[in-house]
């Protein structure tokens, strides 16, 4: 069996695996009960949402080639998109999907140089709206991680800030030339290579979020947008359940929240981690024997169907050789 073959199949007994436990773990008497009341419409609702983003996803994108006066079609876009969804579920730490973003732009004809960049920006401006978020998250929910106070959570946030910020300062001004270059001489040769590349990509990526501040502010309202709508998949499954005085704007905040997390977890694409947080931050929101069932629809609409859809795109560019190299 090929390194392809392989890691798909163990990520689909990992999937069933982690699914039919959180299912199992959270069902109860009244389980049943709440499903008979589902309504179907809300499906469609969250497929809805999440073909917003999906739309907002691809519009950035093919803003930001055009600031790196670069151009590609829409359908190149989608590629793109799908792709990164598809290798990022496929490799821990979602690595795969900034591998899938750089190979799909470089097949639409984006040199390789500006393809690094542009992936970085598209992961930058959504970590820092989901950073920008966090205050107001925190401020209007109290207790959103048992055990670890609000003031706590926000003084990690502002730290975070802080340091994001002294970083895209360094690295404009030219600060952390000295300090990257030390830390890249006492690595090996292989990783000082990659170590000096992505500084390098880095520094080009905050040129360009400061060369067109007006366009970059368009790209960092769709990079909002793309974020709330895959996260608006939550609340449409919760009316579907026939929660309707939800507070929504905690769920939402908690959507935020958990995501956020996501960009840092070692599993591919965050299982596991994500259903497990969906459970903890839900369990006192959605009906009761339902919590399992609601988080496991959720990564369906939002990751796995995507996943599919990049599947077929890779497939059909780059063949299974493709895979079978960047899965070594």
């Amino acid at each position: 069996m090929n390194k392809f073959y392989k890691r798909f199949l163990i990520l689909i007994v990992l999937v069933l695996v982690i699914s039919g436990t959180v299912i199992y773990t959270t069902v109860d008497i009244n389980t049943l009960k709440n499903l008979t009341q589902f309504k179907t419409w809300s499906i469609a609702l969250a497929i809805l949402a999440v073909s917003l983003g999906l739309f907002f996803d691809g519009s950035r994108l093919m803003h930001l080639v055009k600031i790196s006066d670069e151009k590609i079609t829409l359908y190149q876009a989608v590629q793109v998109v799908f792709g990164n969804y598809f290798l990022a579920l496929l490799t821990p730490g979602a690595t795969g999907g900034a591998v899938a973003q750089l190979m799909f732009l470089r097949h639409a004809g984006v040199p390789t140089g500006k393809a690094a960049v542009l992936v970085i920006v598209r992961t930058l401006l959504s970590i820092l709206f989901l950073v920008l978020c966090m205050p107001f998250i925190f401020m209007h929910d109290a207790g959103i991680v048992p055990g670890i106070s609000n003031d706590t959570l926000m003084a990690i946030t502002l730290t975070a800030f802080v340091v994001i910020i002294a970083i895209v300062v360094g690295a404009r001004r030219g600060y952390l030339d000295y300090l990257v270059i030390r830390i890249a001489r006492h690595a090996k040769k292989e990783r000082r290579c990659k170590i000096i590349a992505f500084y390098r990509d880095t520094k080009s990526a905050i040129a360009l979020l400061a060369a067109s501040p007006k366009a970059m502010l368009l790209v960092f309202a769709e990079s909002g947008l793309n974020l709330l709508c895959i996260y608006a998949i939550v609340p449409c499954l919760l009316l579907g359940l026939g929660v309707t005085d939800a507070d929504w704007y905690s769920v939402m905040g908690r959507m935020i929240f958990l995501n956020m997390l996501l960009y840092f977890t070692p599993t591919p694409g965050g299982s596991g981690i994500a259903e497990g947080g969906f459970v903890l931050l839900f369990s006192d929101t959605v009906p009761a024997g339902t919590v399992g069932i609601v988080a496991v629809c959720w990564r369906l609409i939002a990751e796995y169907i995507p996943f599919l859809i990049g599947l077929y795109y890779t497939l059909t560019v780059f063949g299974r050789d493709f895979l079978n190299r960047q899965l070594r």
